[in-house]
């Protein structure tokens, strides 16, 4: 069962503008002891849609127009409705009642949209009870500047319509007693439209109560089915879910603190002791943490919030504590600590399975295999997402494409990026080692893992006598160069017969003298893509592989095919090799 605490902020538009006046010079201030109202545009002309309590004792009225205001009043101070930031604000301090709940849910239009909802179902022990819960949070609203009036019941129409119609501070509804606490309320209570309400009181009916007993047959067929909805919902008949202004956590620990505390070192300690309260909840439910997020509550009720991405599933404290190190020096957070946080609170947003893995009695010697390696790279990425950014760390990935420009690109990492393949086919157990890979895992980039096997062994001739590719059978995998080239970049080449391997080449203003030679790889145009928008004019390619005097290799492709394709072939540098 649900208990709805319904925060109602009077006047919270203009409270607003005052606290924003406060906090950032104005060039025109606002004198809050003379009449001031915030004007909307409306038909017939601009009217009043709030004022402060000198302006209301003035004899001015929300709705008025604003011309019939200014002569009741003589000095009127008039200001703009900004809804944008009003919401704005009024989701920080939302935001910041989550100190008390996980689920907090600001107003929107039909509610008023001047307060909040909070849900404080198994919350309300850890302050005492529900009245002291709403003496606290009334007490520190008031430290805001920010007068309110609250409510608790078991719905939240229950709830809107005592804090709004009851003069009382603050109520405490015991459940069940919803229908008995609403009967002497206006229609208003409903959070009707203004002409459903003005029907009603033509008809009649005044209060909630003069509704309650009435057959609900008329009211369907002549009233909005609204009336009927918000009935039930404030009865506790039809669920009202509420929006959170944040996601709901999966996992959540909170830590009141005595002293407000100011240094990043203290925000990394504590936030450790929540990420060990955690991990034994997740190692309980066999998952692990895949997103967090930290909140610090300031004394002033402003709340910072970091969102932690992990890329792995992860129990691991240390590897969390250090990202979150990592993102308070990035973002400075600390530098807003104003009068210090006087509360931190860590959630998991996302929790993904995490099988249980067998650490305490494995042999030193013996070698951790895939898991480990992964979950290694994985805290390495994490890093550097902390440090460069979400968007700067990324990897390729493989396109279906024997084109070499077109056979890879470039992705941002994710967690599916480290998930287990079988082992890569035409590779051996010994190479993947060699590559930096166990057997089961491949994580390295196509092009990084080909460029970091052994350099292959060169000959002086590359090419049959007849000047056609090798008949030697293809290897498993083709060799690819570390530094693939953006776009190939033309050469100059001299080689000893038309079709043969170049002998020495120019290139970027040097010329090199080739003393070693491997292929040629013949590289066709993918004729299958011809007629679809492709490119159909690409010309067959010859790769060699070419060493230089000074062991610089080089990967350099013929286009053309003599004879049949072109007549004069052109030599291109497509990559280099370290």
């Amino acid at each position: 069962m649900s208990r709805i605490v319904s925060v109602w902020l009077p006047r919270w538009p203009i409270l607003r503008i005052l606290a924003t006046q406060a906090e950032e010079s104005s060039g025109r201030p606002v004198n809050p002891d003379r009449p001031f109202v915030l004007a909307v545009a409306a038909a017939g002309g601009p009217r009043i849609a709030a004022l402060n309590e000198a302006a209301e004792i003035a004899g001015l009225a929300v709705g008025e127009p604003l011309a019939d205001a200014r002569a009741k009043a003589g000095f009127l101070q008039v200001r703009a409705v900004d809804e944008a930031a009003d919401d704005a604000a009024l989701r920080r301090l939302a935001l910041w009642a989550t100190r008390y709940t996980p689920t907090a849910s600001p107003w929107d239009e039909e509610n008023g949209a001047d307060g909040f909802f909070l849900d404080i179902a198994g919350a309300a022990h850890l302050f005492g009870g529900e009245e002291r819960l709403a003496a606290d949070l009334y007490s520190r609203l008031a430290k805001f500047g920010l007068p309110a009036r609250l409510a608790v019941a078991d719905t939240p129409g229950a709830a809107w319509a005592l804090s709004r119609f009851r003069a009382a501070p603050f109520a405490v509804l015991p459940s069940g007693e919803e229908a008995a606490a609403l009967a002497s309320l206006p229609v208003a209570a409903l959070r009707l439209a203004p002409e459903t309400r003005t029907a009603l009181r033509r008809l009649g009916f005044k209060s909630v109560g003069a509704l309650l007993d009435k057959p609900r047959a008329p009211f369907a067929a002549r009233f909005p089915a609204a009336l009927l909805r918000r009935l039930d919902q404030a009865l506790g008949r039809v669920d009202e879910p509420l929006v959170p202004v944040v996601a709901p956590p999966l996992y959540h620990s909170l830590r009141y603190l005595i002293e407000p505390i100011f240094t990043q070192e203290a925000v990394v300690a504590l936030a450790s002791r929540l990420m060990q309260t955690l991990v034994r909840v997740l190692a309980r439910d066999d998952v692990g943490a895949r997103a967090l997020r930290l909140c610090l509550y300031r004394v002033d009720g402003a709340v910072e919030t970091i969102a932690i991405g992990l890329t792995l599933p992860t129990r691991d404290v240390c590897h969390v504590v250090r990202l979150i190190d990592l993102k308070l020096e990035a973002l400075a957070a600390m530098q807003n600590a104003g009068f210090g946080f006087e509360a931190i609170g860590l959630a998991v947003t996302r929790a993904e399975p995490m099988a249980a893995r067998q650490t305490e009695l494995t042999s030193i010697a013996e070698d951790t295999g895939a898991a480990d390696r992964t979950e290694r790279c994985a805290a390495l990425v994490d890093t550097l997402r902390q440090r460069l950014g979400p968007q700067s760390v990324r990897r390729f990935e493989a396109v279906a494409s024997h084109i070499p420009e077109r056979a890879e690109v470039l992705t941002a990492v994710t967690g599916e990026t480290f998930q287990l393949s079988p082992p890569a086919r035409g590779r051996s157990a010994v190479e993947d080692r060699r590559v930096g890979v166990e057997s089961g895992t491949d994580m390295t980039p196509p092009r990084l893992a080909y460029s970091m096997l052994a350099d292959p062994p060169l000959s002086g001739e590359g090419t049959g006598c007849d000047g056609e590719a090798s008949t030697a059978g293809p290897e498993p995998e083709q060799k690819r160069p570390l530094l693939l080239l953006p776009h190939p970049e033309p050469t100059e080449v001299m080689a000893l017969v038309p079709e043969g391997p170049p002998r020495r080449f120019c290139w970027r203003g040097a010329t090199y003298e080739v003393k070693g030679t491997q292929g040629p790889e013949r590289i066709a145009n993918e004729w299958w893509r011809s007629g679809a928008g492709c490119r159909s004019s690409e010309l067959t390619r010859d790769y060699y592989l070419v060493e230089d005097a000074d062991g610089r290799r080089f990967w350099l492709f013929r286009e053309g095919l003599y004879g049949r394709e072109t007549s004069s072939a052109r030599w291109f540098v497509h990559g280099l090799w370290t």
